[in-house]
């Protein structure tokens, strides 16, 4: 064979070897994409997103809707070619697969830190929502959690209010723990609780007050790595926490969604909803994102970008952006999209007045300096 072929018959091979190897190589990346946005002040599957029973809520226009993103599960392996074209693309963002699931954490794992995510979204965009608004909002101690093969197991139960422990009021998670660790292990605490107990349609409401007697074990029994200076306290095998009352009913109806990040929206919209002739967004089209804390504090969020790919493909105009989150922002926003910055809710209300009346270029954008 002369050696002209023979070099090009060697550089094919080589060529189809290294098309198979990419083709074939998984590498250790998820990918994000856009995923559906809803309008916290409409309907999803027939039924309001934010619904308010027990005071009067008003009508509303326009849109103020809540972003997502679509991932990648976490078995998922792309290959070194689908990698490369993931990150050739603008609609596709590929991160680190350990960026989006610790090691070791399943997709039953990543569903179920989600909803509790989700779940403290709610509880957040409430309670923010409701103190913008001045209407008192209480707060009760409950129980969060009650670990597998603990005494507390079939006794305690998620949701379950706490009232006492031996006779004495609690009202924090510290007093909880100190009165149980009072106990030798193998002692026996009695939890004065208001069962949470769900009816025929597994709607969850508050029953009548009763004492439960929960024997005590070890920390250690329950978790052998427990802290040297913990190992030997009583424990019953529950994680305590602090839960919010509301003077009427708000409820969230999405489901299969989670995470934090809606929690700005979803204050805006029971705001938007509770104020008479309120209106926020004067009609128009806004989303955006931000987690929420109790005091209307916004953070920031994963995955902006495919959020605001999202935002416009729906239809937006304008996108509240936590302002940590800016700089990312800012490197490709699609056209027709108008940032605003944000770091509360009373700033993100604010924005919307100028959004309603107009003076747009007042809005605080993620581009000033």
């Amino acid at each position: 064979m002369p050696r002209r072929s023979a070099t090009m018959l060697a550089a094919t091979l080589l060529l189809i070897a290294l098309l198979c190897v990419s083709v074939l190589m998984k590498v250790p990346y998820t990918e994000m994409s856009p995923g559906p946005t809803y309008n916290t002040l409409g309907n999803q599957g027939g039924k309001p997103v934010i619904s308010i029973s027990g005071h009067e809520s008003y009508p509303t226009t326009g849109h103020l809707n809540m972003t997502t993103v679509q991932v990648t599960g976490a078995k998922y392996e792309p290959s070194l070619v689908n990698a490369v074209v993931g990150w050739l693309r603008d609609d596709v963002l590929v991160v680190p697969h350990d960026n989006v699931y610790p090691k070791g954490q399943s997709d039953a794992d990543a569903k179920k830190q989600n909803a509790e995510e989700f779940a403290s979204s709610e509880d957040s965009a409430r309670t923010a929502a409701l103190k913008q608004l001045g209407v008192p909002v209480g707060s009760e101690l409950i129980v969060k959690s009650v670990t597998a093969g603990a005494p507390a197991e079939g006794r305690l139960h998620a949701g379950d209010q706490i009232v006492a422990v031996d006779g004495v009021p609690a009202g924090s998670v510290e007093q909880v723990v100190a009165a149980v660790t009072k106990h030798k292990p193998g002692e026996s605490a009695v939890f004065t609780v208001v069962p949470r107990v769900k009816d025929a349609n597994g709607v969850a409401t508050a029953g009548g007050k009763t004492d439960v007697t929960v024997p005590t074990v070890r920390a250690k029994d329950l978790d052998p790595k427990a802290p040297a200076e913990r190992a030997e306290l009583a424990v019953v095998g529950i994680g305590t926490g602090i839960r919010h009352t509301y003077p009427f009913q708000i409820d969230i109806g999405l489901q299969d969604v989670g995470g934090p990040s809606a929690g700005l929206m979803f204050s805006l919209g029971i705001i938007d909803k509770l104020t008479p002739g309120g209106d926020l967004t004067g009609g128009k089209f806004v989303a955006g994102t931000g987690t929420i804390d109790d005091d209307g504090k916004v953070g920031p969020i994963g995955g902006i970008s495919m959020k605001l790919i999202a935002a416009r493909d729906a239809g937006a105009e304008y996108f509240f952006t936590p302002s940590s989150n800016c700089a990312e922002a800012t490197k490709n926003v699609p056209s027709g999209l108008t940032l605003i910055k944000t770091d509360t809710l009373d700033s993100a209300l604010k924005s919307l007045e100028q959004v309603r009346s107009g003076q747009t270029s007042a809005l605080p954008s993620c581009a000033a300096k």
